[in-house]
């Protein structure tokens, strides 16, 4: 093994990814707030947000490069000289208070909400700045909150207070123009201007330049795994005021808080911290430029890591090889039973997967996504729950919107077509089911169309509510129209108009959007 711990390999395409002309929107941009020059100077920096305007989000069609944003591109200078007083400018915090506000969340411990941040800000400002510049400050433990993984297992989750969520924000607007130059092509997650779609199509450029193999880095349990002496180094290489990386480690060193008892955290940054996609990159920047240099084309999102080569022995031997790097440089576990290599189309991505047609690389749906697609539409759909269809539809639509928008870059029309016409279905059952009575369900079924005689038939039928939604005549008495006039926009439908205006518009993606159940 190579003192450095990652093996060459035999891999192809080594130069940085092609640039693309990415599609910026509401969430792009390092706060994508004005700067609040225009506030007052005597008021409060949390007035600047009010008095504010909000600067509008770039048009989708709106192209962005790539690379990494130059100092000049950041509201702060690219140095870590008067951090201290970046962080708790007027400007910054007015920005940080908006996007907190704007992001909304659960109560920390404390039970406080982002509406009560503000009032509060109003009377105690003046003791928590004095707290800060004092050396005083001390963060409150996070509240510990867990998930279901979509895999199996859960997730660990926590929930700051507001007020440290508002000074987190507040630090990460300030720290990011110091690391995000340096940081890989390669790297899309939690980064101004990326997105997860990007790292898709970074993949299937990959697999087009004949990189047939791809590495699977699982890392165990990222962000509870994190040492804190080993992120705060590298911290510590760009950031020299002290000030600034005490507060760090005291968030770090918080704690949580399960069932009221606080306990103490030796190693981990919490997810749901703003702070921590930041120090979840700057902790795998090395990872990402030793790969660099080693000429491995690869696509890392946060902790969700594939690396493409050429042939199987030599995804063996990076397998090998990041293995090592990452347990012995970076102090972190890879998970060996997730980790795997495997033929490039046969392993997804941020719920994507590929495959080949006709001599391109193509994307499509991963199965697990479909899965976790229909298990939420079944909770949506349960006939059990006795809400009108209206209201039903409305959130049916809130859901549907959110999730097209992020797998319509999915090239398989057959398989929305397929979710639509069983998403029809389960909506015709509950609509069986809500005629309840034979009297009602004859009655409604000749309003519909249906002859008397037919209606009468299956009015008295004893069979189950879910193959009465799939009979003939159930789909003549509620046919894809009655669904489309009541407001039931297609899967299929959203999609193609989805991508229809990405490709005029000259962009891949109108806006960064990361779905929870991708990963």
């Amino acid at each position: 093994m190579d003192p450095a711990g990652v093996s060459r390999g035999r891999s192809t395409g080594g130069d940085g990814p092609r640039r693309e002309g990415p599609n910026v929107g509401p969430r792009d941009g390092p706060d994508g707030l004005t700067d609040g020059a225009s506030t007052a100077a005597n008021l409060p920096p949390w007035q600047a947000c009010i008095r504010g305007r909000a600067v509008k989000p770039p048009r989708p069609g709106a192209e962005r490069s790539l690379t990494p944003a130059s100092p000049e591109t950041f509201p702060h200078p690219a140095r870590s000289e008067d951090l201290w007083e970046a962080f708790l400018s007027r400007d910054n915090l007015a920005r940080a208070l908006r996007r907190v506000e704007r992001n909304g969340g659960a109560p920390g411990p404390d039970g406080m909400t982002t509406e009560a941040l503000q009032p509060h800000l109003r009377a105690a400002w003046p003791d928590i700045r004095r707290s800060l510049d004092e050396d005083t400050y001390r963060p409150s433990p996070v509240r510990r909150v867990t998930i279901p993984k979509p895999g199996g297992g859960v997730r660990e989750l926590g929930v700051p207070t507001v007020l440290d969520r508002f000074l987190q924000q507040a630090l990460s607007q300030v720290l990011s123009p110091l690391f995000e130059p340096s940081f890989s092509d390669r790297s899309f997650g939690f980064r101004p201007g990326r997105s997860a779609h990007q790292a898709v199509k970074a993949a299937r450029r990959a697999i087009e330049d004949g990189l047939a193999w791809v590495v699977d880095v699982d890392l165990d349990r990222f962000f509870d795994r994190v040492q804190h002496d080993a992120l705060m180094a590298r911290v510590a290489r760009r950031v020299d005021d002290r000030r600034v990386l005490r507060l760090i480690r005291r968030y770090l060193d918080a704690g949580v808080m399960v069932a009221g008892v606080k306990m103490a955290t030796a190693e981990g940054t919490p997810q749901g911290s703003p702070l921590s996609p930041l120090l979840a990159n700057i902790m795998l920047d090395d990872l990402d430029h030793e790969l660099e240099r080693r000429g491995h084309p690869f696509v890392r999102y946060a902790d969700d890591l594939r690396v493409y080569v050429a042939s199987e022995r030599a995804a063996a031997r990076v397998l090998e090889g990041v293995t090592t790097f990452v347990e012995r440089r970076l102090k972190l576990r890879v998970n060996r039973e997730k980790s795997g290599v495997a033929r490039a189309t046969r392993r997804g991505l941020l719920g994507f997967g590929f495959f080949k047609r006709g001599g391109s690389v193509r994307v499509r749906l991963d199965p697990k996504a479909k899965h976790r697609l229909k298990a939420r539409l079944r909770h949506l759909t349960s006939r059990r729950r006795g809400i009108a269809m209206p209201v039903r539809l409305a959130r049916l639509d809130r859901f549907l919107a959110g999730w097209a928008a992020y797998f319509a870059l999915a090239e398989t029309p057959s398989v929305f077509d397929e979710l639509d016409e069983w998403l029809r279905r389960r909506l015709r059952q509950v609509r069986w089911k809500e005629w309840k009575r034979p009297a009602a369900r004859r009655r409604n079924l000749v309003a519909l169309g249906i002859p008397a005689w037919q209606a009468r038939q299956w009015a008295a039928s004893r069979k189950g509510y879910w193959r009465v939604s799939g009979s003939p005549v159930l789909g003549r008495a509620l046919p894809n129209a009655y669904w489309t006039d009541l407001g039931l926009v297609p899967l299929g439908t959203r999609a193609v108009r989805l991508r229809e205006h990405w490709r005029t518009a000259g962009c891949g993606l109108a806006r960064p959007v990361v779905w929870e159940g991708a990963v």
